[in-house]
């Protein structure tokens, strides 16, 4: 099965070309996020928020949803060695999480990732980015999660399939990440 993009006004297929390397690299990396950051240091993540909500129209059309169906809402922050540095937001249908994937309900501080990569199931889509910017529902979500930060906040998404249902999933880099990529490179 060929997975669909989790393409939405905004969204787009590359990085721009005037972003950093650092920022090329990160937002376009392949596999799980959580092993970079573990080779980064210290890796600790936060359960902010687990909800049920109707999806909004930019995260529905990333899974191909009809805006405002029901959905799970998960939204996680994750610290490198106590810094601040990377906000989640992963929404799947609200049967799907009772259902296929409803191991997210049940992950508690673990990532996402120990249910994702030992399935041979699941399907990625390609990553897509964007700056973030009102009024995509996942601005807000970062914002919140770091009030105050200055910075541009660029963020990846990409859709997980199982049994023909979507896991969406976007990871918002916030600024004091770029700050320590950019002084310490990998």
């Amino acid at each position: 099965m060929k997975v669909p993009s989790p393409l939405a006004p905004g969204w787009l297929p590359a990085v721009p070309p005037s972003l950093s390397t650092a920022h090329k690299y990160w937002l376009m990396r392949p596999g799980a996020l959580t092993a970079g950051l573990r080779a980064l240091g210290t890796v600790r993540l936060r359960v902010l928020a687990e909800y049920a909500q109707g999806a909004p129209v930019d995260e529905a059309r990333g899974m191909g949803l009809a805006p405002a169906s029901p959905v799970w809402v998960r939204e996680i922050l994750m610290s490198v060695d106590g810094v601040d540095s990377v906000v989640a937001r992963s929404l799947t249908p609200l049967a799907a999480s009772h259902g296929v994937w409803q191991g997210m309900r049940r992950l508690s501080t673990r990532p996402l990732a120990d249910m994702l990569y030992h399935d041979r199931s699941i399907e990625r889509s390609a990553f897509v980015c964007r700056r973030l910017a009102a009024p995509v529902p996942f601005h807000a979500t970062a914002r919140r999660a770091q009030p105050g930060a200055a910075g541009a906040l660029w963020a990846r998404r990409s859709a997980f399939w199982r049994h023909g249902q979507p896991l969406l999933v976007a990871e918002c880099f916030l600024p004091a990440f770029w700050r320590d990529v950019e002084r310490h490179p990998a």
